[in-house]
């Protein structure tokens, strides 16, 4: 998986299409990433001790890794991403404007 926690990334298709946030968490296993304010969905909880309240909460649900692509550091825009070695190092890069992630 390309997409690393911390990134930042432009969602590309879906109902949050647009949307530009920061990856909180990464799930490479499940292929997925969640992104800060983005894929918000509500959830009904019991009353408990962890939450004396109960009642509705709102958080970000994992998203497809495919839907999203990294947005590029030196133009704002989207890019893809590609590795290359520098100074004996793997390292990431921006396609577009070829800056070193």
């Amino acid at each position: 998986m390309r997409i690393k926690t911390g990134d930042n990334v432009v969602v590309i298709t879906g109902k949050d299409k647009g949307k530009q946030g920061k990856v909180v968490q990464a799930k490479p296993t499940a292929n997925k990433i969640i992104v800060e304010g983005v894929n918000m969905v509500k959830k009904h909880v019991r009353q408990s001790e962890q939450n004396p309240d109960g009642g509705v909460i709102e958080f970000e649900a994992p998203i497809k890794v495919s839907n999203v692509m990294l947005v590029d550091p030196k133009t704002g825009e989207r890019t893809r991403i590609g590795y290359k070695m520098v100074d004996g190092k793997k390292v990431r890069y921006a396609k577009k404007s070829g800056e070193v992630l």
